[in-house]
């Protein structure tokens, strides 16, 4: 990585990989409805990533995808500092979401992505709307 300066690299350091406020939201939710889950699971065998919840009985996995990690269409944002580097990791980070709902898609999982700026109530009921009809409604 480029060298960055030290108030940056310490900001980076502090991100939470997972158990951020989002997934703490969106799970509150859930468990109020009485929806069980696993957390921080690889969904299954020979695929490494980890999905935020994961419900293998329905072969549901979802991901709460930051904005800035994730680039969100709506709220992303690109660092001018080591821009090229950011913009190769960030564009990294997508190919590899999209790949990883690639391989679980054709393993017969359903992939639910919701965003970290997402209502968390929204959020439960794509999650509910998943587990009940076996696919995720359209992201927004």
């Amino acid at each position: 990585m480029p060298a960055t300066d030290p108030a940056t690299s310490a900001r980076m350091r502090a991100q939470r990989r997972r158990d951020t406020a989002p997934e703490f939201a969106l799970r509150r939710e859930l468990h109020r409805r009485g929806v069980r889950y696993f957390v921080d699971r690889a969904p299954m065998k020979g695929v490494r990533r980890r999905a935020d919840l994961v419900f293998p009985r329905r072969k549901v996995a979802v991901y709460v995808d930051g904005c800035f990690w994730h680039s969100c269409p709506q709220h992303a944002t690109f660092p001018k500092n080591n821009a090229q580097w950011w913009a190769d990791k960030l564009a990294g980070n997508v190919t590899r979401d999209r790949d990883t709902d690639t391989r679980l898609t054709d393993a017969g999982w359903t992939v639910v992505r919701i965003w970290e700026h997402e209502n968390p109530v929204v959020a439960a009921d794509k999650v509910q709307h998943a587990l009940e009809h076996g696919h995720s409604p359209p992201r927004q």
